[in-house]
């Protein structure tokens, strides 16, 4: 009898998969490192729709957009199943959780302040989400550093964000130039061959390039969805809060690199600073809100929206102002990643077989691996301690935890999850429910 992993899982329908992205999007918790964890799990481990080797292409190709990675990572692996509509559909599910969830708290937090419960409810979900990216991290780490040369430069890239705080588009562009060089010494050295005793899933069936008029149309399309909402505004709001935030986060949208923590200082400056959007300090409160709820870590600008509007609602109710901030802000957040993986994933699919460029690629797998270590710490150091301090030496820019603030039930309940999920083989769910309700039987007594 073969078993779960020697087996190959026949590919679903779309509606088939749609109970599976709806998990997805509702344990997606802990920025883009625990949502690629949730997806890698689900998808390439206990369903076996798409092979660990193509989720590590297609995330490859997100971490090069401006944007959230994991939401159109989550839109590449629908379409690259069901095309269109199933980008669509994994996309818009895996996002409308953390919309509702930051609005509901948006409105609870104009109206009464702080959400203690709320926080009471998440206090113990965070340290199992910091186990469940190191599971996902050892995983990932197992299939994309295939050799010592990719060893390497994961290691290189952590150090550079960790240590130099060097800039992420930086650290892609060395990181695919090395794995090109190594390429042109001897390719088959940087692909990531497949687990011993693991049949690879049924591969989806090849993509042949499109015609450019069908790609100007899918661009047009998408570009229309994203500017004609935003000249709509022009003509009809252009003096409004509304639309300062539909230029302002269209523009974020389509430069910032890196992922959510890239983004989130830039805009927490401006909003604070330059537009009053929000008072000193609650951009803050607003993170805690997209960390403790599942969806995108970005979907914290929602929040910002919804406070510039809720603060400068012109003839509108403030509340109702509010929402329509969040609307427009998480529009214009959130159309270009259709953009860009509708336009480019059927070029880069069709570019899969190039040696030299999955030399490249892998390289870069190999450096999303340094970067999400590096965000495991970023997030660990958040969650188990209760300060930080960056210690004055030189050419260095590290955080470093304050060791006499560490908090011993959130390392408990860390400790808990990571045996559930490398020893107990524990599903994700279950690891949350019981770290969730630990965690929060604890803040509440």
């Amino acid at each position: 009898m073969m078993s779960r992993q020697d087996s190959a899982a026949a590919p679903p329908t779309l509606r088939q998969a749609l109970p599976t992205w709806i998990k997805v999007a509702s344990l997606s918790f802990g920025g883009p490192a625990g949502q690629i964890a949730v997806m890698q799990r689900l998808l390439v481990d206990e369903r076996r729709w798409i092979s660990e080797r193509r989720f590590l292409h297609a995330l490859n190709y997100c971490m090069l957009l401006p944007g959230p990675e994991a939401t159109q990572l989550a839109a590449y692996i629908g379409w690259l199943m069901h095309r269109w509509r199933g980008g669509l559909a994994a996309g818009v599910i895996f996002v409308l959780p953390g919309f509702l969830s930051i609005l509901a708290l948006s409105i609870v937090y104009a109206g009464w302040g702080d959400v203690p419960l709320v926080e009471s409810i998440f206090y113990g979900i965070k340290p199992a989400v910091l186990a469940i990216v190191v599971h996902a991290l050892v995983r990932i780490a197992r299939r994309a550093l295939a050799s010592g040369y990719l060893l390497a430069i994961a290691a290189a890239a952590f150090v550079a964000i960790y240590a130099f705080g060097a800039p992420f588009p930086a650290i892609i562009v060395a990181s695919a130039f090395a794995g090109w060089i190594g390429g042109r010494l001897g390719a088959e050295a940087l692909i990531s061959p497949s687990l011993p005793g693991v049949a690879d899933p049924p591969e989806p069936e090849p993509v042949p390039p499109p015609p450019l008029y069908r790609t100007a149309a899918t661009a047009a399309l998408w570009l229309a969805l994203w500017g004609v909402p935003v000249g709509l505004l022009a003509l009809t709001a252009g003096d409004s809060v509304f639309f300062d935030e539909a230029v302002f986060f269209s523009k974020t949208a389509s430069v910032t690199f890196g992922g959510a923590y890239a983004v989130l200082a830039y805009v927490a400056q401006r909003a604070v600073t330059e537009f009053g959007w929000l008072a000193p300090g609650e951009m803050l409160d607003g993170l805690g809100m997209a960390e403790t709820t599942p969806g995108p870590l970005i979907q914290v600008v929602q929040f910002v929206g919804f406070m510039g509007a809720y603060r400068d609602p012109g003839t509108l109710h403030p509340m109702v102002a509010g929402a329509l901030g969040s609307v427009v802000t998480t529009w214009v957040t959130y159309v270009p990643c259709f953009l860009f993986v509708f336009v480019g994933a059927p070029y880069v699919e069709h570019l899969r077989g190039r040696k030299e460029l999955n030399a490249a690629l892998s390289a870069i797998t190999a450096a999303v691996v340094g970067v999400i270590l590096n965000l495991a710490l970023w997030f660990s150091v958040r969650t188990l301690f209760s300060a930080t301090e960056r210690p004055a030496w030189p050419a260095l820019d590290l955080e470093l935890p304050v060791w006499s603030t560490v908090d011993p039930v959130a390392v408990a309940i860390a400790l808990g999850a990571g045996i559930a999920l490398f020893v107990l083989k524990r599903g994700i769910l279950e690891a949350i429910a019981v770290s969730a309700a630990f965690g929060a039987a604890v803040r509440l007594l």
